[in-house]
């Protein structure tokens, strides 16, 4: 702003010069000075100071330093406040009353097989989670599932059981009689009828998971005995294996040339060494052809039919050339 006030002096200055050259008075000495030209010297003269200072002056404007230009100051930073975070107040929640906790499964754990029909006990240890303490009006409660012959109702305890304590709660129960995958849950009841159970809410089941499997395939049973024992046949003479006739006879035909030739209406055959079942009997090649007898068919078995139809074996248990002995056995 002073500088701009400079400048238009300088303006004023200059233009009251011009006025005063204009009214020089007019020499008649031809040795004077031309007044023009004096005038025009001191107009420049005074331009040239002017316009000097007009770009110091502008040059001051734009920012150009000069060697009287001062420093700027620096703002220095100023503090921040950090907001201060209120403490965090830990809030009590109230253990209830009736609430228990599943410890584990004492015995039959889940997909435990049990036969069909049968009898068993299932025991839980269950903890006594609650801020009550259970007493013998408390019960087991059967709530849902396959109830296997549960009671609806029955005593976990005969004493007490304090908050934080544990107690193993049993039950009887009967495997379903058809195969397959059976679960029951239950539940807890206070005295004032209060049902309750497990996990932080009191409300969950526990529970027992049974397989009933299928039984395995047994073999039919053997058909009755008709009749059966020791046999002893001399050489020439026929032995009967039912209560029909005779159905095998001690051929001799000379020493050392003996044979065992099934009687009429009945057949043989030589089995071997181990003892045959009735399908084995029935299945066999029997046929009325004799059987060479030496000791070589000693603790041998022989499979026949007898003329009566019945199936059976013989076991040849002694031969001294006289006399055969055997242990059969007839099916009725």
């Amino acid at each position: 702003m002073k500088n701009s006030k400079h400048f238009l002096l300088s303006i004023i200055i200059l233009s009251a010069i011009l006025l005063g050259a204009c009214n020089l008075p007019s020499g008649q000495n031809d040795g004077d000075a031309d007044p023009t030209s004096v005038a025009s010297t001191i107009i420049a003269s005074t331009a040239n100071a002017v316009f000097t200072h007009a770009a110091e002056t502008a040059a001051a404007v734009n920012g150009i330093p000069s060697a009287t230009t001062a420093p700027e100051a620096t703002a220095l930073p100023t503090n921040t406040l950090i907001p201060t975070i209120p403490p965090i107040t830990a809030t009590n929640t109230p253990i209830p009353c009736n609430r228990a906790s599943f410890v584990k499964d004492v015995n039959y754990p889940d997909n435990t097989e049990v036969a069909a029909g049968a009898s068993f006990t299932k025991t839980w240890q269950i903890q006594n989670n609650g801020s009550c303490t259970w007493t013998s009006g408390y019960v087991l409660l059967f709530d849902s599932g396959d109830q296997m012959g549960a009671p609806a109702t029955a005593t976990i305890t005969a004493g007490t059981v304090a908050p934080g304590a544990t107690v193993n709660i049993s039950v009887d129960l009967t495997a379903p009689a058809t195969p397959g995958t059976y679960q029951g849950k239950f539940k807890l009841r206070s005295p004032d009828n209060i049902v309750f159970g497990i996990n932080a809410d009191a409300q969950g089941p526990f529970w027992l998971k049974i397989v009933v499997p299928v039984p395995p395939t047994l073999p039919p049973p053997p058909p009755p005995i008709h009749s059966s024992g020791p046999l002893a046949i001399a050489s020439s003479f026929s032995g009967n294996l039912d209560d029909g006739a005779d159905d095998i006879w001690y051929h001799k035909v000379a020493a050392n040339d003996d044979y065992i030739e099934p009687k009429v209406g009945a057949t043989i055959v030589k089995w071997g060494g181990s003892q045959p079942s009735i399908d084995q009997c029935t299945g066999a090649a029997l046929a009325g052809n004799a059987i060479t007898l030496d000791n070589a068919l000693v603790n041998q078995y022989i499979c026949y039919e007898t003329d009566q139809g019945r199936f059976g074996y013989f076991k040849v248990t002694a031969y001294d050339g006289s006399t055969l002995n055997i242990d059969y056995l007839t099916w009725d």
